[in-house]
């Protein structure tokens, strides 16, 4: 299927569900103006692949899903089995980072965190919680669910609604986590946000405390700033100055 024919198919979706629920689209979902700095449209991103197999498909068809997006290019490169590294995920400098490991019981299936200096990520990394996601209380849709929104997250995008209410994309907190794919919206969005050009790219030296910090325990994140009105997800931020944050998006488990 072409990017143009499955967006248009999205679009029409999209409007069957303006007409079923027009009070709880919400056209305008930009995770507070935080988007990659570059110079072009289309722009690259690359995407750090640390997923053992069983992850691989999810990962190509989110990759596939927003590389349909007009403004964004997505590439993928090898990153490594190893279950340590891919329980640590390190964050790189001007690129995406995805892995999956048993994370334990903590309360999360999955979390986005972007490194910003001012409103430009810098990096950014996805995490898939195998202690909940590989059991079967969980179905392959509501796997890709999860790495579709969370991958999405790490673009700049937030979620179209936070109700529980069904809008048909993988940004949306349906109850069900049955919405494995991005809609119209999330691409329109996107476009939205990196409507503008900027001086410069994204990647650039980072202080070592805030490009290396450690967030694999929940007392890392920092503080809660928000949270969704059916208690399923939240945002946490921890404040490094000078503009810089890392911020942190989780899905809780059910």
């Amino acid at each position: 299927m072409s990017a143009r024919t499955f967006r248009s198919i999205a679009l029409l979706g999209s409007l069957l569900i303006l007409v079923a629920v027009p009070s709880t689209v919400d056209a305008s979902h930009s995770w507070n103006g935080y988007h990659w700095a570059r110079t072009s449209n289309p722009f690259t991103v690359r995407v750090i692949d640390s997923m053992t197999s069983n992850w691989d498909d999810n990962l190509a068809t989110a990759m596939s899903d927003w590389g349909a997006s007009s403004v964004l290019n997505l590439t993928k490169e090898a990153g490594t089995d190893s279950s340590t590294t891919r329980k640590r995920c390190r964050p790189v400098s001007g690129k995406v980072h995805a892995c999956n490991a048993n994370y334990g019981h903590n309360g999360w299936l999955g979390l986005a965190q972007i490194w910003v200096s001012g409103k430009h990520i810098t990096q950014a990394v996805t995490k898939l919680n195998d202690s909940y996601l590989a059991s079967s209380s969980y179905t392959e849709t509501n796997r890709q669910q999860v790495i579709c929104q969370e991958i999405g997250h790490d673009w700049g995008l937030d979620h179209q609604d936070e109700s529980g209410a069904d809008l048909n994309t993988c940004m949306d907190y349906s109850s069900k986590l049955d919405n494995p794919h991005p809609n119209a919206h999330d691409y329109d969005e996107l476009e939205t946000i990196y409507a503008h050009l900027d001086t410069s790219s994204t990647i650039a030296q980072l202080p070592a405390n805030f490009a290396n910090a450690d967030l694999r325990a929940r007392s890392q994140w920092g503080a809660q700033v928000s949270r969704a009105r059916n208690g399923r997800s939240a945002v946490f931020v921890r404040d490094f100055g000078d503009g810089r944050a890392i911020l942190t998006h989780v899905i809780w488990a059910r």
